[in-house]
């Protein structure tokens, strides 16, 4: 099998790091290349239980009670978010894997930098997509790892503190993954498909990067984002909230709203190749992070492409008849990925590109 790496798709330029800047008691104002006046106006939806996304039983799921797949399927379609619960990932792992990020991103600056990210790789310590010097900047950090397919991994930027940091990954990484091909099949259902292999295939040795988001209070919040506004690039994203500081939000009908949490539940979310192959019967939708005055925000989300020779494109059997292609579509994932990579996050732009 041939062997491709982030190194081979793109990369990103070196920034200051947040965390120490963050931690600086002389900083009290944010640095002008964080300040973000575009999202100053924005309207956030007020706490209101009544518009949280749906929260889908993934045992159910599998044990096929129809309505539970109805349920993904009106959570795919008009949400591009859900909770999932009843997910079957070992609480000792999820404890193992919270632990372990927190103690990386406690350790000195000079460690953490051992795993900085080169120019021309997207893995390691640092920010993503940034390509200019005059960028504006995320209130973030992250570690950003390739753990699937096992022989695409790059361990030189794998964290050997604390000395638990590879096995609890790589048993967290397998188990995020059974879980995104058992969501796949399902979607495949939903779809119509005459064969769910139509999409798994796609899927199958697909990419898994793990972002480890931190992002440190800050002194101005109301200044910054955690995280620019955009819809994940890849297939489906699982996301486990790390503590108790909530931060990201969704765009729902051009307004943001808040995402609450259940605790160790995943928030998965379509991305944009998903709708690409289901020729917009599914979404991916606009999100964003914010930062907090006083508490750190910890998460990390498991994003899963297909492989890097898959074709992507609508699913030649959701275009047939009077349902014509909504979607170009590229040749290989690998060449979606140098594609994506090149741009810098801004909402949905990169799949408004690709519509026909």
């Amino acid at each position: 099998m041939e062997r491709v790496t982030s190194g081979d798709i793109g990369g990103s330029l070196p920034v200051e790091n947040v965390q120490a800047l963050a931690a600086n008691k002389l900083l009290d104002n944010v640095p002008l290349r964080y300040i973000r006046p575009e999202y100053e106006h924005d309207q956030v939806v007020d706490d209101d239980s009544n518009h949280q996304i749906p929260v889908i039983n993934l045992s159910k799921l599998v044990d096929d009670h129809e309505d539970e797949l109805a349920k993904l399927h009106s959570a795919c379609k008009h949400w591009g978010f859900f909770q999932l619960i009843n997910h079957g990932v070992k609480e000792q792992v999820m404890d193992k894997i919270k632990k372990d990020m927190e103690e990386f991103f406690k350790l000195p600056l000079e460690e953490k930098l051992r795993y900085a990210k080169l120019r021309n790789s997207n893995e390691g310590y640092g920010q993503a997509f940034v390509h200019s010097e005059e960028q504006k900047l995320d209130w973030t950090d992250s570690l950003f790892l390739v753990p699937q397919p096992i022989y695409g991994r790059n361990l030189r930027f794998w964290p050997t503190t604390p000395s638990s940091f590879i096995e609890t990954l790589e048993q967290f990484s397998s188990e995020v993954y059974a879980i995104s091909k058992t969501l796949l099949r399902m979607m495949a259902k939903n779809l119509g498909l005459e064969s769910e292999k139509n999409l798994l295939n796609l899927f199958e040795e697909g990419r898994q990067g793990l972002r480890m988001g931190y992002y440190p209070p800050c002194v101005q919040p109301k200044l910054v984002v955690g995280l620019t506004p955009h819809s994940d690039p890849t297939g489906l994203t699982l996301l486990l909230q790390v503590n108790d500081v909530q931060g990201l939000q969704i765009k729902k009908k051009g307004k943001w709203l808040p995402i609450k949490p259940i605790p160790d539940a995943f928030i998965i979310n379509i991305g944009d190749i998903i709708e690409i192959l289901s020729n917009g019967e599914y979404k991916s939708i606009e999100h964003r992070a914010v930062v907090n005055s006083e508490k750190e925000r910890l998460s990390i989300a498991a994003f899963h492409g297909t492989n890097y020779k898959a074709m992507i494109g609508p699913l030649l059997e959701l275009v047939k008849g009077h349902n014509r292609a909504r979607y170009k579509t590229i040749a290989t994932f690998q060449e979606y990925l140098r594609k994506m990579l090149s741009c810098k996050l801004d909402g949905k732009n990169m799949l408004e590109e690709l519509k026909l």
